[in-house]
C-alpha cells in the first residue's frame, strides 16, 4: 500500500520498544525511521535491534531507516557525600577538579576545558538549566561561582555553558568506538552530538567517508553562526530543541527552528524537528494540546521529519505515541492550505542545475493535467533530495539500484523508495522501470503522466540535468 503522509517519523528505540513485537507494531502504526541512542545501551542490544528492523524492513517491504545518535561530550558535575545537595540563591559555590564527594559548598566538575574557556561574568547552568551560577572568578582548578538561581543538585547532573565555545570534539573517543561499531553494522545514518562549529562536521567526515551519511544535531549557539556552513558540510540537520533551549533563551526556539528549517530546504538538505514533542504521553495515553500544535507546527513549517525520543524509548505507550503523531500529520497534511501556504512569499532560486531541473519538475506536475507521480532515478541520493526539497504535490518515487541509498529515504520528506538493479542505460529502460514502479505503488492510472528526473548520461553521480515525461501504459 502507498505511504498516506509525506512528512517522515523518527522513533527511538529503548526499552520500551526493543523486542520485535513492538517493533513490528510501531512500522505498522507509521515510524519511517528508528534512533538508536548511544548514550545508552550496549552494543550487544543495538546489534540485536538492528538485525530486527532490517529483517521487519525486508518482511514489509519497507525501507526503515537506521540512524546511530552519538552521545557526544556529556559535560556533568560530580557526585555528592549524600547523593544531593540544595543550593540557595546567592551563596558561593566552587566547581573543582578535586575527585572528593561533593558538599554544600563545592563539587567536582571533571572538564578541564571549561576551566580554560570560562571567564568572569559568565553563566554556568545546571540540571536542565534549572539551577544558574555566575562565575565570580576562576584559576587553573577552581570556578568561584554564586548561586543566581538555585535548586537541588544532585550526582552527575549536566552543565551547559551558554555562548562559550570549548576547545572540544563533537566525538569523544566512546563515540569513535560507537561510530566504528555503526558502520559495521551498516547504519544509514550518524547523528553528531554538540556540533559548536563546521569544523566539526569535517572531522566527522573523515571518520566516516561515505559508510553512512551526517545528520548534524544543532544544540549549541556557537553552531548557529555558523549554520550555513554547517548545513552545507552536512548530509540532515536535527532540530535538538532540548539543549537549544537551555542554551538559548527559550522563548528563541521557536524562531530558530523556523529558521533553521527554511535554510536546510534552500541546501536540500533534510531537517529533522526534535524533543518532547508528545512528552506526556511517556506516561499517558493521550497527548496535551499544546503537544498537538507543536507536532502540527513542524509539519506547517515543512521539517522532513518529526522524531520520538522518550516517548518511544522508555514510554508506557510507545505503539499509541507513534500513532498519534500520524495522525496529527494526516490531518495537517490534509489540509486545502498545507501544500500552498509553503510557497507563499517563498523566493525560488537555484544555484545548481541539478535544484532548476527539480524546481522545473514541481512546475510541470502542476500544470501539465493527469500527473500521477514525480520519478527520481538516483545513484546517490541527491537527485531525490533535491526534488524533495521543492515539497510537490505528488508522490515522489526514489528509484535507485542501491539498498543502502533505498534506506536513507526514511527521513526525507514524500519520498518513496524502491530498489531496481537494472541499468538506467536508455530512455526505454528509464520508460519501463518508472511504468513498472509507479503502477506497483499504486499511483496512476494508464493515459496518466509521470514526471522523471535524471542524469545523463545514465549511471553518473550528483548530476541532475534531464527532466522527461512518460505516459503509463
Amino acid at each position: 500500500m502507498p505511504q498516506n503522509t509525506n512528512t517522515k517519523i523518527l522513533a527511538t528505540i529503548g526499552p520500551a520498544t526493543g523486542s520485535k513485537e513492538v517493533l513490528s507494531k510501531l512500522i505498522d502504526a507509521g515510524a519511517d525511521a528508528f534512533r538508536f541512542n548511544f548514550s545508552h545501551g550496549t552494543h550487544e542490544e543495538h546489534e540485536k535491534r538492528f538485525k530486527i528492523v532490517r529483517e521487519l524492513s525486508k518482511k514489509k517491504k519497507r525501507h526503515i531507516s537506521i540512524v546511530a545518535d552519538m552521545q557526544g561530550p556529556k559535560l556533568r558535575v560530580g557526585c555528592f557525600e549524600n547523593g544531593a545537595v540544595i543550593l540557595k540563591d546567592k551563596q558561593e559555590f566552587i566547581l573543582d577538579l578535586d575527585e572528593t564527594l561533593g558538599t554544600e559548598k563545592r563539587v567536582n566538575l571533571p572538564h578541564v576545558e571549561i576551566f580554560k574557556a570560562v571567564k568572569k561574568g559568565d553563566k554556568l547552568l545546571l540540571n536542565d538549566g534549572n539551577i544558574i551560577l555566575e562565575v565570580k572568578k576562576k584559576d587553573d582548578s577552581h570556578i568561584f561561582t554564586t548561586v543566581i538561581v538555585g535548586g537541588k543538585l544532585s550526582d552527575h547532573k549536566g552543565v551547559n555553558l551558554p555562548n562559550i565555545a570549548l576547545p572540544i570534539s563533537a566525538l569523544t573517543q566512546k563515540d569513535i568506538n560507537d561510530l566504528k561499531f555503526a558502520l559495521k553494522l551498516g547504519v544509514d545514518w550518524v547523528s553528531l552530538s554538540f556540533v559548536q562549529k563546521a569544523q566539526d562536521v569535517k572531522d566527522a567526515k573523515k571518520l566516516i567517508g561515505n559508510k553512512a551519511l551526517i545528520i548534524s544535531k544543532l544544540e549549541k549557539p556557537s553552531a548557529i553562526e555558523e549554520l550555513d556552513e554547517i548545513i552545507a558540510l552536512s548530509d540532515a540537520i536535527m532540530v535538538a530543541r532540548g539543549d537549544l533551549g537551555v542554551e538559548c533563551p527559550i522563548e528563541t526556539v521557536p524562531l530558530l527552528q523556523k529558521r533553521i528549517i527554511s535554510a536546510c530546504r534552500k541546501q536540500a538538505k533534510p531537517v529533522i524537528v526534535a524533543t518532547q514533542m508528545l512528552e506526556s504521553m511517556i506516561n499517558a495515553p493521550t497527548p496535551t494540546r499544546a503537544e498537538v500544535s507543536d507536532v502540527a507546527t513542524a509539519v506547517y513549517d515543512m521539517a522532513d521529519t518529526v522524531m520520538l525520543s522518550a516517548e518511544t524509548a522508555v514510554g508506557s505507550y510507545p505503539v499509541e505515541a507513534v500513532e498519534m503523531m500520524h495522525h496529527i500529520i494526516e490531518r495537517v497534511e490534509g489540509d486545502s492550505n498545507f501544500i500552498a501556504q509553503t510557497y507563499h512569499n517563498e523566493t525560488h532560486t537555484c544555484s545548481l542545475e541539478s535544484l532548476g531541473i527539480t524546481y522545473a519538475a514541481k512546475e510541470l506536475s502542476e500544470v501539465l493535467p493527469n500527473v500521477a507521480a514525480i520519478v527520481t532515478f538516483t545513484n546517490s541520493g541527491f537527485t531525490t533530495f533535491s526534488m524533495s526539497k521543492e515539497r510537490p504535490k505528488l508522490p515522489i518515487v526514489a528509484i535507485t539500484p542501491h539498498e543502502n541509498v533505498a534506506s536513507r529515504m526514511g527521513i526525507v520528506w514524500g519520498v518513496r523508495a524502491v530498489v531496481d538493479t537494472d541499468v538506467f542505460k536508455n530512455f526505454d529502460m528509464i520508460e519501463h522501470i518508472a511504468n513498472k514502479h509507479t503502477k506497483a505503488l499504486g499511483y496512476g492510472k494508464k493515459g496518466e503522466y509521470i514526471i522523471a528526473t535524471a542524469g545523463y548520461p545514465f549511471g553518473q553521480t550528483l548530476m541532475t540535468n534531464l527532466l522527461h515525461t512518460i505516459r503509463i501504459k
